[in-house]
């Protein structure tokens, strides 16, 4: 028996996470890519065929990452010197050309299987790629997930191949025209949510030779990894305050996995020291956005928090609100995932605002009936949505849902204290690109909700109407007062 023992390091969903915090009670540091890089260097040094890869989503959630569209984290990423990285969904934020930009950017192989450019039935990215180590072959390849699209769905240039069943199929033309006797192993890095990673190995045939699932997208915490038709599944979390580790054991004469321990170790300054040269680097440019954006807009008069994107939460009802009164409509729905921290103020500066809510996206009021307004809560409030890979909301003052998870189905439904009417008109509000892909989160199409020939674009920056707001209001408070309720 020929075997070789690899180490693996994983992240994924980064999001800007660049910066270490004090963890409460402890007095310890934790996260940031600086104690990130430190382990990985340590772990580098110590371990002799080490490999580190990412599951997506590098990019947005901080306000380095938004004032640079993603070029400080891509520059950062070269320093950390990632083997390989897959893509996610928010690597496309910023527009497919600058996509294509920070791919030439980067220092690191970035793969994709399923993201074509429709008209000459191209892959858009580099659908595998094989690193040699220690004389073994590990070949990579990596899908995404459906929300890819709704990001460039106005680019008709880009299709792909989404569901699971699509998926497994260019799995299996990656591995049956690339792997041969030589690749030892085989990894699938993937952007679909874990629960989606499970149906998808599921799905692949043990002739494919698929090892391993390094999964993201659903910032799922495990104790440790799953096994389905042979195949591991692990996933990090969110940010950077862990990273995944494998050590497994490959044989060369039966191109598998023959032994394995995972890991989820909590990053922090007890376990390796911070990278001192990537620190000053990362500082370089937090200096130059704190010049920018460390100006007082606000103070509420207590901390608002959103620690969950599928419940009601504080923030989520002040940014509803907000919208709300600027849309004059009857019922506003906001992206949970648009709100990009878990809790804002009391003092609350520019920069602050910016790293809520970095989605400049417009606003626009449309007019539909009280059926299909129950029509769209009894889709966004399933508990099938609610599993971490669906798309929630938060909603607007004077609205009262009452969800009953048992039966599966909406309770109740009152705007401005009355029951939803069936036949009446109500106006819904909606961010642009939640109108553009309604169909698929909101279990209406875009033309349903432009049917009454009654849609106005109230405003064409949603983060303007945010800041000028909390510019003109002191001392804020909301609660959690029962808008969405679930029985």
């Amino acid at each position: 028996m020929n075997t070789k023992k690899f180490t693996i390091l994983h992240s994924n969903d980064m999001h800007g996470d660049f910066l270490a915090e004090v963890q409460s009670g402890k007095g310890e540091l934790i996260g940031g890519l600086a104690l990130l890089s430190g382990y990985i260097n340590k772990v580098r040094q110590e371990e002799e065929n080490v490999l580190y890869v990412i599951a997506g989503d590098m990019v947005q959630g901080s306000l380095i990452d938004s004032e640079y569209k993603g070029i400080s984290t891509m520059e950062i990423m070269n320093y950390l010197a990632p083997d390989l990285v897959s893509l996610g969904n928010h690597e496309v934020d910023y527009g497919l050309p600058h996509l294509l930009f920070l791919e030439k950017m980067a220092n690191f192989p970035i793969v994709n299987a399923n993201l074509y450019i429709k008209k000459y039935h191209r892959r858009l990215m580099r659908p595998y790629h094989i690193i040699n180590k220690a004389g073994f072959d590990i070949l990579f390849t990596g899908i995404i997930t459906e929300k890819i699209m709704d990001s460039i769905n106005q680019d008709k240039l880009i299709g792909s191949f989404v569901t699971l069943s699509e998926a497994s199929e260019e799995v299996g033309r990656i591995t049956d025209a690339y792997k041969n006797d030589d690749i030892d192993l085989t990894i699938l890095l993937t952007h679909i949510g874990y629960e989606s990673d499970i149906a998808l190995a599921k799905l692949l045939k043990p002739e494919w030779g698929v090892d391993m699932i390094i999964g993201g997208h659903s910032h799922t915490i495990l104790e440790k990894p799953a096994k389905v038709n042979n195949i591991l599944i692990a996933q990090a979390g969110v940010g950077t305050n862990q990273i995944g580790r494998f050590d497994i054991v490959v044989d060369d004469d039966t191109n598998s996995i023959v032994e394995h321990k995972w890991q989820l170790i909590p990053i922090n300054n007890k376990l390796a020291k911070p990278d001192k040269k990537l620190t000053s680097y990362i500082e370089s440019y937090k200096k130059v956005v704190d010049q920018k954006y460390n100006t007082l807009v606000c103070k509420f008069s207590e901390k608002l928090t959103h620690p969950q994107r599928e419940i009601e939460t504080s923030l989520g009802n002040l940014v509803a609100d907000i919208f709300a009164e600027t849309a004059e409509c009857d019922v506003m729905l906001v992206g949970a995932g648009s709100i990009r921290v878990k809790e804002l103020g009391p003092l609350v500066t520019l920069g602050d605002v910016k790293a809520c809510f970095p989605y400049d996206d417009s606003l626009t009021r449309f007019t539909i009936t009280g059926a299909q307004l129950k029509k769209i809560f009894s889709h966004i409030m399933r508990p099938e949505n609610r599993d971490g890979e669906g798309e929630c909301y938060q909603v607007s003052a004077g609205v009262q849902v009452v969800y009953n998870d048992a039966k599966h189905q909406l309770e109740s439904l009152t705007v401005k204290g009355k029951p939803v009417d069936d036949t009446k008109e109500y106006s819904l509000c909606l961010q642009g690109y939640h109108a553009s892909s309604s169909a698929d989160y909101l279990n209406i199409s875009e033309q349903e909700l432009r049917a009454s020939g009654i849609a106005k674009v109230v405003s064409t920056s949603a983060q303007g109407v945010l800041e000028e707001y909390l510019s003109n209001h002191q001392n804020i408070a909301k609660k959690v007062e029962g808008r969405l309720v679930y029985k």
